[in-house]
Formats: structure tokens, sequence, C-alpha cells
């Protein structure tokens, strides 16, 4: 089955669903992760502020990183290859990626979701 890699920006969590304003993109992004696991895809997430060394060691996220800054990231490599940067992606989309079928793909998301001020809603204080 596929690999889903995630390279999020900075957050106080892993996940950045943490404190007590959770962004909703962020909750949402990861029910959308937790059914593609649920369907048998690999997933893997990573921090820019707790692992930096996987960010370095992706040739991929490592050149849109130079290219566009923190701005390139959340970044999204499907089975080795950059599908998305900047955004988090719907269900419907990244199922699409992996070879699911959209069809009764509940995506409850629009096309792309700009990171709407990080975790704890934006104050960077968990």
């Amino acid at each position: 089955m596929a690999t889903v890699e995630i390279f999020d920006p900075a957050m106080c969590c892993s996940t950045g669903v943490c404190g007590t304003e959770v962004d909703p993109t962020l909750s949402t992004f990861a029910a959308d992760l937790a059914w593609l696991a649920s369907q048998g895809v690999a997933v893997e997430r990573a921090t820019l502020s707790q692992e930096p060394g996987k960010f370095v060691a992706n040739a991929s996220v490592r050149v849109a990183l130079e290219a566009s800054g923190p701005a390139a990231l959340p970044a999204i490599v499907v089975d080795g290859v950059l599908r998305s940067t900047g955004a988090y992606p719907a269900r419907a989309q990244i199922a699409a990626w992996v070879g699911l079928s959209p069809a009764g793909v509940p995506d409850r998301t629009p096309s792309l979701l700009p990171m709407a001020g990080g975790c704890c809603g934006g104050s960077g204080a968990c």
C-alpha cells in the first residue's frame, strides 16, 4: 500500500491538535490521516520543530523550503513524490493520490486548506 509523509510547520505538538483553541483545519486533517491509516495506508508525520532532520533528509521538501521558506509547509509526499505544499489537502484528494476510490469517500474539507495560524489558535502558547 501507499505511504503518505506529512512535513508540518513548527507546532507545539506532533499533530497541532493541542491547547484550548484547536485549529479546525488541523483536527479535520488529523481525522483524515486516521481514516487513511484505517484503509491500510502508511502515514508518517514530522514537525519542523521536533524533527528537523527529516526535512533536510527529504530532497523534495528541502528544495521546497529553500525556494519558499516556511510557506512551503505543510508539504505532503506520497510514495516519494511531493504532491502538495503550503496547504492541507482534502480527504478525497489524498485518497486519489494513494489510489483509493474517491467514490464514497466522505470529504469534509475544501480542496486545499491554508493553515490558520498553527496550533494553539495562533497564540504560540499551549
